[in-house]
């Protein structure tokens, strides 16, 4: 198997953050400053990743309208019934969708499918897959909303150093 890139393992900590945010009621922009200060003290923790933090903060920003994109692509589903893991894993993968200029929308899906395998149930890959499967097909429309909007809060650009 391919060794997980610098983005993989980016997503990866996202979805640990987003988790422990929720299941600590707080913010998971909050956690990434925590983390960053500890960090500087014990190295241990490891430095958070600029694109995890561009994600969290993406998402925290954004969080009624993705959890709103998520909610209405459910089918006899709600989104407070998903396991948290899949919830984070579906946050990420429609922000990311929707914002990050520099990732195709197809690969957003296939990457939260495979964080569904090493994170989640034996189901979760498929669900999430149907679900994204539904959400991806309003990316272009949203990306060109976004572009045509000059006072709107920037989407992710590439970064030199990835």
């Amino acid at each position: 198997m391919k060794k997980p890139g610098t983005r993989h393992r980016a997503r990866k900590r996202a979805v640990d953050l987003l988790f422990e945010a929720e299941a600590k009621g707080v913010s998971a922009a909050e956690l990434v400053v925590q983390r960053r200060e500890y960090v500087r003290e014990d190295e241990s923790i490891g430095v958070i990743n600029d694109y995890t933090a561009t994600v969290i903060d993406g998402i925290t920003a954004d969080s009624a309208q993705v959890d709103a994109v998520i909610e209405s692509h459910l089918t006899d589903w709600k989104l407070s019934r998903l396991p948290a893991v899949d919830r984070a894993i579906l946050r990420l993968a429609t922000w990311e969708m929707f914002n990050s200029l520099d990732v195709d929308p197809m690969v957003a899906v296939d990457e939260a499918i495979q964080l569904a395998r090493e994170l989640s149930t034996d189901e979760s890959p498929a669900f999430v897959n149907g679900v994204l499967g539904r959400i991806v097909e309003l990316a272009p429309q949203v990306r060109a909303a976004q572009a045509a909007q000059p006072a709107a809060r920037p989407a992710v650009e590439p970064h030199a150093s990835e």
